[in-house]
């Protein structure tokens, strides 16, 4: 399938944090939850990319362990979970982006940190089965959105 180009813009809503999206997804607010939690709706691709935010208030090492275990819970399902380490200090952020493949439910994961003060995570789902092949190019697409978002995050009070 092709996609189109991604154009990018600002999204800055009130949160301690602020990143570029690809245009062609909207913003909705996760149901029932944190305010700063965002789900990024791609229609087109029939994903979604989950982003939660917490402040960190002395629970760093929890947080971590918390978005470490995530990956994991794709082990049964998935052939290969790589994580990548992400460093960024000109913006502070530091984190993991972790890539799936194969069956599993989620094709892509990350967090975010300053390890001070905030901590963001996100993960990618399909509402579709996951049937790696068929779902592939669109998990790709979403992979360098999250990718972009990653490079564009900065927080707030560091600007």
């Amino acid at each position: 399938m092709e996609y189109p180009a991604p154009e990018y813009g600002l999204v800055d809503n009130n949160c301690p944090y602020i990143f570029e999206k690809n245009k062609l997804a909207e913003i909705a607010k996760a149901r029932g939850a944190n305010n700063c939690w965002l789900n990024l709706e791609y229609e087109l691709l029939r994903g979604t990319i989950f982003i939660t935010y917490q402040p960190v208030n002395n629970n760093l090492d929890s947080l971590l362990r918390d978005a470490q275990k995530l990956p994991l819970q794709h082990t049964i399902k998935a052939d290969v979970i790589e994580g990548d380490v992400y460093v960024n200090p000109s913006r502070d952020t530091y984190g993991m982006f972790y890539e799936v493949s194969g069956d599993a439910a989620s094709q892509a994961q990350f967090y975010l940190t300053d390890s001070v003060n905030h901590f963001m995570t996100g993960s990618v789902y399909f509402r579709a089965q996951p049937n790696y092949d068929s779902i592939l190019p669109a998990a790709a697409y979403l992979k360098n959105d999250i990718r972009h978002l990653m490079e564009t995050v900065k927080w707030k009070e560091n600007k």
